[in-house]
């Protein structure tokens, strides 16, 4: 990939060329997931990682607090409506503009802000292939100044079907039309990892496509004929839907970007995850590759 591709993913090449474009918005979305007793996680802020450096003009997006509704029983239950727009607006994304997502850790947390993006009806917006490890690798400019953006007037056009809640996750279970993918790991999938969400196992009927497994040894996405087998392997082109879930709706959206960008008509991301899934002792799970 060798620039702006409008299929997800945009290069560094591109990036350190439209550094100084007044139509481009660069956002670092880094977060950390800290282990914690009980578990499985406390949220990070990434304002850190930005501070310390940064691409060249980014400005520095929180997720789990100014794209996430916090009056939320789970923590980053996606914002909606009039909130969203007022968000975006905030940080500078309006009509017109191209935005680079990107972290200093997983890409998940760039492919998180895609999703919410591009669900929300943005035309333009990629992830930086490689991230900011990537950037700093090949020996690009980097900053500490903080920058925003100035405010701007969102216009956005939500895509319900890009979001799949736990009555549709549940519906799914016996339906044809639909395949489920966890994005978590093969040991967590399985149940064999001591990690867990609070029930070992995955959502009874879901195939298994570790976020993990999308990237190669230098961190950039595998080639479409790569990935494309990894979805084949599950049937995900057999059926007319995909639902992706992960811990917390956050590595799914790599996995969606993926099966996104190889041309699946209908992809959805489960917000709620396995976080809200494991609640409720009645909603199936199951054990086992």
């Amino acid at each position: 990939m060798s620039g702006w591709d409008g299929r997800g993913l945009v290069s560094t090449d591109w990036v350190a060329a439209h550094l100084t474009d007044p139509d481009v918005r660069i956002f670092d979305a880094t977060v950390h997931l800290r282990p914690s007793k009980p578990g499985p996680y406390v949220v990070e802020s990434g304002r850190a990682d930005y501070e310390a450096g940064h691409v060249p003009g980014a400005a520095f997006l929180d997720l789990a607090r100014e794209l996430s509704d916090t009056t939320a029983p789970l923590g980053f239950t996606r914002l909606k409506g009039a909130a969203l727009a007022d968000a975006l607006g905030a940080a500078g994304i309006g009509p017109g503009v191209k935005v680079v997502c990107y972290s200093t850790s997983t890409p998940m947390w760039a492919t998180r802000l895609w999703w919410i993006l591009r669900s929300a009806g943005v035309a333009d917006v990629a992830v930086l292939d490689g991230g900011y490890a990537r950037w700093v690798a090949e020996g690009r400019p980097v900053e500490t100044q903080v920058r925003t953006y100035p405010a701007a007037s969102a216009v956005i056009a939500e895509r319900a079907d890009a979001w799949a809640d736990k009555d549709a996750v549940l519906a799914a279970i016996d339906d044809g039309a639909v395949c489920t993918i966890n994005a978590l790991s093969a040991g967590v999938h399985s149940g064999e990892a001591e990690m867990n969400y609070g029930r070992k196992g995955h959502i009874k009927g879901s195939r298994n496509v570790p976020y993990a497994a999308l990237l190669d040894a230098d961190g950039l996405y595998r080639s479409d004929d790569e990935l494309r087998a990894l979805f084949e392997g599950v049937g995900a082109f057999e059926r007319p839907r995909v639902i992706f879930y992960c811990g917390g709706g956050i590595s799914a959206t790599m996995d969606a970007l993926a099966l996104t960008r190889l041309g699946h008509p209908s992809v959805a991301v489960y917000d709620g995850s396995m976080s809200e899934w494991t609640k409720d002792p009645e909603l199936p799970m199951e054990t086992g590759a």
